[in-house]
């Protein structure tokens, strides 16, 4: 089964070269270029993982993230924080909003997809061990 990824993100070239690199890999990609619209992207196509920009025009993303953590059926989505925002405290923020990942900007894009690529192992295994327990 193919993988949907969510990239919300306000860069079109940062995100048309992703969504290249990610289609090419056999992901569907779907594509929000803000957080609110992020937020009812996340609930229309249900991704596997959300890749998620910090600073956007109308909310950031660490209130994206936190108003896609509230939904029923996306809580447990995992998040890759983006940003161009290195400091020890944007990324300790990222994780403690419910992020599963922070990459740097700029980023190579092995990287995102080998992020991208472990969220979902990860995901899948913690799935499969729910199922097993009684």
């Amino acid at each position: 089964m193919e993988s949907t990824i969510l990239i919300i993100d306000d860069e079109p070239r940062i995100t048309a070269a992703l969504m290249i690199r990610l289609e090419s890999k056999g992901y569907n990609v779907c594509h929000a270029i803000n957080g609110l619209a992020g937020v009812e992207a996340a609930c229309l196509c249900k991704p596997d993982v959300i890749v998620l920009d910090i600073r956007m025009p109308d909310i950031d993303g660490y209130e994206t993230c936190t108003r896609i953590r509230r939904m029923p059926g996306l809580e447990t989505i995992p998040v890759v924080f983006l940003s161009a925002n290195v400091q020890d405290s944007a990324r300790s923020r990222a994780i403690a909003c419910g992020g599963s990942q922070f990459i740097s900007k700029p980023y190579d894009a092995d990287d995102v997809i080998g992020a991208i690529e472990s969220c979902i192992i990860a995901r899948e295994h913690a799935q499969n061990s729910a199922g097993c327990e009684r």
